[in-house]
């Protein structure tokens, strides 16, 4: 695969491809090249805070609702490994790294941290050559409808929301009690109430206890926002 055309997609043309190659370069070429620091480690440094001031600025102008903390958590939840190596997938970047011999295609493919390496250098590398208002451009298409799309619910489990909505009106803590297990041993499910003063808010059923106090106060949720 040619790595020249690896932004063309978003019409950008590269001028010092170096930066690039070394970007889509694995620390494991080093050892059976005889160098060092000839990888992509150092653009990852770099890319990783262009990331985060993207991110941070599209989650702002797009999430007017989300107070610092939700904000915080969205921009965990967007770059986090997976997600980072997920894009490397989607556009294609894992086909033009550079890895030793001691690595397969395979593994490579698979590989959330390598993946999510490579993606961090790349856009480091792009904010080196073209600057920030292309690398800002291209980050932007890349994260856009995900940052649009990504909503409390998916940031914040429901026992924790519940509990900062309880606890924003009154000092008691939920209580989470068990009422019935069915199944057997092997493949049990769990039934939960989630009380408040001795009032029942909501109730979930899972295959562990965890799941099913998880489905107690999404219901309880979902039954005060009625």
């Amino acid at each position: 695969m040619d790595y020249l055309s690896i932004f063309s997609k978003f019409g950008v043309n590269l001028n010092n491809t170096d930066l690039y190659l070394l970007a889509l370069t694995h620390p494991s070429c080093n050892s059976e090249q005889n160098t060092k620091h000839q990888d992509y480690e150092r653009l990852e440094f770099v890319g990783d805070s262009v990331i985060g001031f993207v991110s941070a600025d599209i989650i702002y102008r797009v999430h007017s609702e989300m107070d610092q903390g939700l904000m915080s958590k969205l921009r965990s939840y967007l770059v986090c490994s997976k997600s980072l190596a997920n894009y490397s997938r989607k556009y294609n970047f894992y086909q033009y790294i550079r890895i030793g011999h001691s690595i397969t295609q395979e593994q490579l493919y698979k590989s959330d941290k390598i993946l999510e390496d490579v993606f961090e250098a790349l856009m480091g590398a792009l904010y080196l050559d073209q600057g920030i208002d292309v690398a800002y451009r291209v980050i932007k298409e890349i994260l856009y409808e995900d940052v649009l799309n990504t909503g409390i619910d998916d940031i914040v489990d429901s026992k924790t929301r519940l509990q900062e909505e309880i606890q924003s009106e009154y000092r008691e803590a939920v209580k989470y009690v068990l009422i019935g297990e069915s199944g057997p041993a092997h493949d049990r499910t769990f039934e939960v109430e989630v009380l408040f003063n001795g009032i029942v808010l909501g109730k979930g059923k899972g295959k562990s206890k965890k799941a099913a106090e998880e489905a107690a106060a999404k219901d309880a949720l979902s039954k005060r926002s009625i």
